[in-house]
């Protein structure tokens, strides 16, 4: 695995059809935006596996 947290994988990782990208949902402070932005951020506090399968997997 990677030393960053891969934001493809992540619940908060969403597509914004009018500006035809991806962005990070989360709402991140003043102080949590600027490590973001500097990359000091190796991996995000946020982070939460998108797994869409999990429900099912606690059905059966």
């Amino acid at each position: 695995m990677k030393n960053k947290t891969d934001c493809e994988y992540c619940l908060y990782y969403s597509y914004d059809d009018y500006y035809d990208c991806y962005y990070c949902d989360i709402n991140l402070d003043e102080d949590e935006m600027s490590r973001f932005l500097r990359n000091a951020v190796m991996n995000c506090p946020h982070f939460r596996f998108n797994d869409e399968y999990k429900i099912v997997r606690k059905q059966n």
